[in-house]
């Protein structure tokens, strides 16, 4: 079935339905990664967006549910250059297309991702809409696409009741704003007991569990939509409990701290950004995903200093907190899918709770 892909400035691309076939609009976002598509799929960082895959060959792995990022995957549409009929791997339990459908989020194959990929770049990030509708009008389409705007992604990808990752070491608490399990799961490696909280729980309710450690997660959408989680993420901060943000995370963080933030033209999304520590000037290879940034330059000096750099663009990676035991960072120390470059950060993490039991 012939399938399209309408961007708000009128340009059309024709290509192939995989999956549901329901008409979506979103905004339109690239990856770099060449693989984890599952993991891309279940991030709930991609809630509201349509997920263009810039390499060429997806599915040939097939699915792995084991392998999923959270309950369920979270895009509004995916977009591949070509997808695998028949997976080859012997942990697979269905394919691409059949997940999709399964899920049903709206597919397209068989387009000139490279070249969707260039104008996004030229032209930053936009809205689209996927449709298997060929006698779709522009005219009315156009409006409707332009006229979309993201709404409570944080509400609709965040858990609904408290629940625990078993451990015997340290209590972590981790605000959920649309989590990737390998976050809890890289802390229980640790030995941590993790307990998981819904997005809009009080400060008053997570310190009352006395936690050792405070997470704060990774998540979709504009950080200026939360700001009654900044409020709350503001009062966590003065507790003196160590702090550790990823992602959206370090966005609220920033804001709670009196910091600001802009969208990016066409943001960070893949497995291989480098991002350099600017303590020591060591260079990492990241995982990403964002379209937002942090302004350090908006922080007041004598409460939060930079501590790492993207090395392609210069954009804020990381802030250190001068007057609190609090840190956070931009890309994935989780890394999944991606590079375990920066997993130490975890251990960072554990130390600062160990320092401060025994302060």
């Amino acid at each position: 079935m012939k399938a399209f892909l309408i961007l708000e400035n009128g340009t059309i691309f024709t290509g192939q339905s995989i999956g549901s076939t329901k008409e979506v609009i979103s905004e339109i976002v690239f990856n770099t990664s060449m693989t984890g598509y599952l993991e891309v799929l279940s991030d709930p960082s991609y809630a509201g967006q349509a997920v263009v895959m810039t390499y060429p060959l997806m599915g040939n792995y097939g699915i792995c549910k084991d392998d999923m990022e959270s309950r369920r995957a979270w895009p509004e549409g995916f977009i591949v250059r070509e997808a695998a009929r028949r997976p080859s791997n012997f942990r697979s339990q269905q394919s691409l297309r059949d997940f999709l459908l399964e899920q049903d989020i709206t597919g397209l194959y068989g387009i000139d991702t490279r070249a969707l990929t260039k104008l996004l770049r030229e032209a930053g990030t936009m809205n689209g809409m996927i449709t298997t509708d060929e006698n779709y009008r522009l005219e009315e389409a156009l409006p409707r696409i332009r006229r979309y705007r993201q709404e409570n992604l944080v509400g609709r990808t965040t858990c609904i009741d408290t629940w625990v990752f078993p451990g015997s070491g340290y209590k972590v608490a981790l605000l959920d704003l649309g989590a990737k399990h390998n976050i809890a799961r890289s802390l229980q490696a640790r030995d941590c007991q993790v307990t998981v909280y819904p997005a809009h729980t009080t400060a008053e309710q997570i310190l009352a569990d006395k936690p050792d450690g405070i997470m704060l997660s990774n998540g979709p959408g504009d950080p200026k939509d939360c700001m009654s989680i900044v409020s709350e993420i503001k009062r966590l901060y003065y507790s003196e409990i160590p702090i550790f943000a990823i992602c959206l995370g370090h966005q609220l963080m920033a804001l709670a701290a009196g910091g600001d933030t802009r969208k990016m033209k066409w943001g960070h999304r893949g497995g291989n950004h480098p991002v350099k520590d600017l303590s020591t000037g060591r260079v990492y290879i990241s995982s990403q995903n964002h379209g937002y940034v942090v302004l350090p330059e908006s922080l007041p000096k004598n409460v939060a200093a930079p501590a790492f750099e993207n090395v392609n663009d210069g954009t804020n990676e990381g802030i250190c907190y001068l007057n609190a035991p609090v840190f956070t960072v931009q890309f994935h120390p989780e890394a999944c899918p991606g590079p375990v470059d920066t997993g130490y950060l975890f251990d960072r993490f554990l130390k600062m709770m160990e320092e401060r039991k025994h302060a």
